[in-house]
């Protein structure tokens, strides 16, 4: 079938705007060169851990502390098709399988690796206060559809006994200090739209106040962060766009986020100076 001339015309216009929308879709606005969301690697907005089973899988809690201390042990199982367990997943940031705890003040987070025995994941954490907590545990199978975006499993579990719980901080421009050093967000506290691919920069300066030129590899990268929906807790992981080794510009750090719900987030940003790994939080605002 042939096309009349301004019919031409309407498949020209609409091939241009296409490509304007497409480049408007990739750079970030105001962002540097450098910091350019790479095509073929915007993360798909997702926020997991509300449920203890997904896609087959379910956590089969064997052991959950239940009482404030350091070192409380807990044991899981992860099951299958059948409820049969399984022990064996796809390396995942040079691990098989992660586990996080949260209390539901953000107060406490941990970020530990489990050991296999038998069929049995085994790990410790420390609980030196009560409260409401949620565990979490994330792999990748190897019959997933999807090994960009690993499958998360929570569930809930408490410590009784006095608490002494902490309002979650407001979104600021920068984390508490840790061991003197400092993570700030670049751009301030500007609101981070939902459902949306976005850059989130970071620039960690040391104990002197210089910005850090290298951060030592942590898990494979750069940097490793997890963000957490203080209301939900459900949980969101950022994935940071400068390889591992490679020289912080400015020390920024740059993270690609896509967030799944309105709320507010804290985020944990785990990174490395001179072999000592550090946990910075930091909220910010996603609506």
């Amino acid at each position: 079938m042939r096309l009349r001339a301004y019919e031409w015309v309407a498949v020209g216009v609409a091939g241009v705007v296409a490509v304007g929308l497409l480049l408007m879709y990739v750079l970030s606005p105001g962002a540097p060169a450098g910091h350019v969301m790479p095509m073929g690697v915007v993360p798909a907005a997702h926020s997991d851990g509300l449920s203890d089973a997904e896609n087959g899988y379910r956590l089969d809690p064997v052991v959950v502390p239940s009482s404030r201390g350091v070192d409380r042990e807990v044991a899981f199982r992860v099951l299958g098709v059948g409820g049969k367990a399984v022990t064996d997943f796809q390396v995942n940031q040079t691990k098989k399988i992660h586990f996080f705890v949260v209390r539901d003040d953000m107060a406490v987070f941990s970020h530990v690796h489990p050991e296999l025995r038998g069929d049995t994941w085994h790990t410790s954490v420390d609980l030196v206060d009560g409260g409401a907590y949620r565990m979490f545990v994330e792999f990748i199978p190897f019959d997933s559809a999807d090994p960009a975006h690993p499958i998360v499993l929570g569930v809930p579990f408490s410590i009784s006994g006095d608490t002494e719980l902490t309002p979650v901080p407001a979104p600021a421009v920068s984390a508490d200090p840790v061991d003197g050093f400092v993570v700030s967000r670049v751009g301030g506290v500007s609101v981070i739209p939902v459902r949306t691919a976005a850059l989130l920069r970071l620039r960690i300066e040391g104990v002197d106040g210089v910005p850090v030129r290298r951060l030592d590899p942590h898990l494979g990268a750069s940097g490793h962060m997890t963000g957490f929906n203080t209301l939900l807790l459900s949980a969101t992981h950022l994935h940071p766009v400068e390889p591992a080794g490679v020289a912080l510009v400015d020390g920024e750090l740059t993270f690609r986020a896509a967030f799944a719900e309105r709320g507010e987030y804290r985020l944990f940003l785990e990174f490395r100076v001179g072999g000592v790994l550090r946990t910075a939080a930091l909220t910010v605002m996603v609506s």
